[in-house]
């Protein structure tokens, strides 16, 4: 008698697609650096607060400089430009300066209209520290990046938004 070898047997795609989405979803972390995926908008335990200051380092076409932002009450209350790029965008273009959670809402826009990247660095605290964004690879000028630093909850104002 002759032993014949088994034959392998096929795998659906569906199988191999699965089992590719459960390992790809295993390697990510709460840091959520990954790019255009769903994730949580902040780190874990961070809610922004209704009045804080925070310094932003802003590299786009429209906003570029350092900023020293002052958020009351859940919205920008004050705009200092901290070099020559910032208080001429300051002058020009009053406004753009966003708050934490505006920055946190045009990373999850980013993530919703499946941007080549969109990733997020948080905190201890749970506070992003550094938003990257970008449209579309191919393209110039659409990307997007944003440093949080020197960030400070007002004492006093502990609301949160």
């Amino acid at each position: 008698m002759t032993a014949v070898p088994p034959r392998p047997r096929p795998v659906s795609a569906a199988v191999l697609i699965g089992a590719l989405l459960c390992a790809t979803a295993a390697c990510g972390s709460g840091a959520s650096r990954g790019s255009a995926g769903g994730s949580t908008p902040t780190g874990p335990g961070w809610e922004e607060p209704a009045s804080y200051t925070y310094t932003l380092t802003s590299r786009t076409q429209v906003l570029a400089g350092t900023f020293r932002v002052e958020v009351r009450d859940g919205a920008v209350a004050e705009v200092v430009g901290l070099d020559e790029d910032s208080r001429r965008a300051a002058r020009e273009v009053p406004g753009q300066a966003p708050t934490i959670g505006g920055l946190l809402e045009r990373l999850e826009q980013a993530r919703g209209d499946d941007a080549h990247t969109a990733e997020a660095e948080y905190a201890a605290d749970g506070h992003p520290v550094r938003i990257s964004l970008d449209w579309d690879e191919n393209a110039i000028d659409d990307e997007a990046l944003y440093l949080i630093s020197a960030y400070q909850p007002s004492p006093g104002r502990s609301g949160v938004r």
